[in-house]
């Protein structure tokens, strides 16, 4: 029987990429986001690799979508072993005029959807005594950068609730690890490029030479195959002892 994994924000950037790597691995994939065409994005991913899919569009903002969401999974494919808390947003400014609104919109879909997505998982997968959490947070869980007062404090404090969770999940089988990657070249981080270009009144490839890849030992952006690839490490059966971990893969930057 196949095993089935939800991938939050998993139909544009470093989730698509870790889905394309569970569908190779013959994982069903509950696929979400924002993306209008979502649907297509995950049937052409099923109808390539033989899988089933899922499709939504749960707003991550809101609890109680959160928690239909996990319920959806489970009750369209009958199990749920793996949970990917991927989806993130990004606002920079300098604090001081930083908006209310988007303080709180990213604290909620960065850190509290983590929470509410683990929670509502929690309990089905204690009573098949397997489960697999892993949440994407970022480099900036480990170090931060100007300008990104309420992205650091989400990432950080998804560091401290992954540490929580291998604990607690340790009687049941349940692992909790964090993958904090460095720059990865997705809308995301292209979004931020213009982002930080008029917050440092620079030109973008000044932005991408002198602050974003600045700091990394290997001057290029991450690879989104080798999130994938620390992903399905992080899932497999024979990961058990690997929990309350958070894996850099930044070129070097928390080396530093």
């Amino acid at each position: 029987m196949n095993k089935t994994v939800l991938i939050t924000g998993s139909t544009s950037g470093i989730g698509l990429g870790i889905a394309h790597q569970f569908a190779k691995e013959g994982y069903n994939i509950m696929f979400h986001g924002l993306e209008a065409n979502g649907q297509d994005i995950a049937n052409n991913i099923a109808q390539e690799h033989n899988i089933k899919v899922g499709f939504s569009n749960a707003n991550l903002l809101q609890s109680e979508a959160i928690e239909h969401l996990i319920n959806e999974t489970i009750n369209t494919f009958g199990s749920l072993h793996v949970l990917v808390n991927n989806a993130g947003i990004q606002f920079v400014s300098p604090i001081e005029d930083f908006p209310n609104n988007k303080y709180e919109n990213i604290i909620a879909i960065n850190m509290n959807a983590v929470f509410y997505a683990s929670k509502a998982a929690w309990k089905h997968m204690k009573n098949q005594n397997f489960g697999r959490i892993i949440n994407v947070s970022s480099v900036h869980g480990l170090r931060a950068s100007e300008f990104k007062s309420a992205y650091v404090t989400a990432k950080h404090g998804v560091i401290g609730m992954t540490k929580v969770l291998a604990l607690e999940g340790a009687p049941f089988n349940i692992t909790c690890n964090a993958i904090c990657p460095g720059y990865v070249k997705t809308p995301l981080v292209e979004g931020q490029i213009k982002d930080q270009a008029k917050a440092h009144n620079m030109t973008e490839d000044d932005v991408v030479e002198k602050v974003m890849l600045k700091k990394q030992a290997v001057k290029q952006f991450v690879p989104v195959e080798a999130i994938a690839d620390m992903a399905i490490l992080l899932a497999k059966d024979s990961s058990t002892t690997i929990t309350g971990t958070s894996f850099a893969l930044d070129g070097g930057w928390s080396a530093q």
